[in-house]
């Protein structure tokens, strides 16, 4: 489809989640509005956030330092947690330094992780089986379009096993996670639009800067916590933008 699109000879693609490496390779020339939850850089889609310099600019979801932010709510929320178990896909463009912020904010709080890595239906129910093993008593997924898809999977799993979770898009808690902090990926996905309007009217993605969130939401599901058996803190409640019940 990519190439067709080169074909065509189009003025501006758009190219979310993992369309965007198959319309890199397709073309050099036509401008590319990306929508990532990875790092562009890692990516190479860009040499640098700031002065892209190649025919594809765009936004991206992923912010670092939301990264250790999460488990501190997840310690907040249930102070016993000591084990989690981490889900995330290695090919992940930045996962492994996403993963180096969640083991150095582990340490800080008094926790250790568990790194599982799924790309596969498959490797989630051997993450699943090794997290029962190894007696984990919390779940954190890194968003990005694996977990995504086995969101479901996973909040069940979570729920029927006791283990508290945390996300980093709302979309994750609205299908039965715990709760998730992380940017409104709809609200960031606007700037896209902007930039597709932009390139329109003869800007150069090289000279436009690679958009990202600066707005976070904390989402709490008052149902699962329930299922859980947990009591959220009413500190916590009072800093959550919304609460599922």
């Amino acid at each position: 489809m990519a190439a067709e699109l080169v074909r065509l000879n189009v003025d501006v693609i758009v190219a979310p989640g993992s369309a965007a490496p198959a319309v890199k390779r397709a073309t050099e020339t036509i401008p590319i509005v990306f929508a990532l939850s990875g790092d562009p850089i890692k990516a190479g889609f860009v040499k640098s956030l700031g002065r892209p310099g190649g025919n594809m600019t765009g936004i991206t979801w992923l912010v670092y330092e939301l990264v250790g932010k999460r488990l501190e709510f997840l310690k907040e929320a249930v102070p016993q947690v000591s084990r989690v178990a981490i889900l995330a896909n290695r090919t992940h463009p930045g996962e492994q330094r996403e993963l180096g912020e969640t083991e150095q904010t582990a340490r800080a709080v008094g926790a250790t992780v568990q790194y599982h890595q799924v790309r596969t239906t498959a490797d989630f129910h051997a993450a699943f089986n090794a997290i029962v093993r190894d007696n984990a008593n919390a779940l954190l997924a890194f968003p990005e379009g694996t977990t995504m898809l086995h969101r479901q999977q996973m909040a069940e799993f979570a729920v029927q096993h006791r283990l508290p979770s945390v996300f980093g898009w709302r979309e994750y808690v609205e299908a039965g996670g715990l709760m998730a902090y992380g940017p409104n990926r709809l609200e960031t996905a606007k700037q896209a639009v902007g930039y597709v309007d932009k390139l329109l009217q003869g800007r150069k993605p090289a000279d436009l800067p690679v958009q990202q969130p600066t707005k976070f939401e904390l989402v709490i599901n008052l149902k699962t916590a329930k299922a859980l058996g947990l009591t959220i803190p009413p500190t916590l409640l009072l800093q959550a933008d919304e609460v599922i019940k």
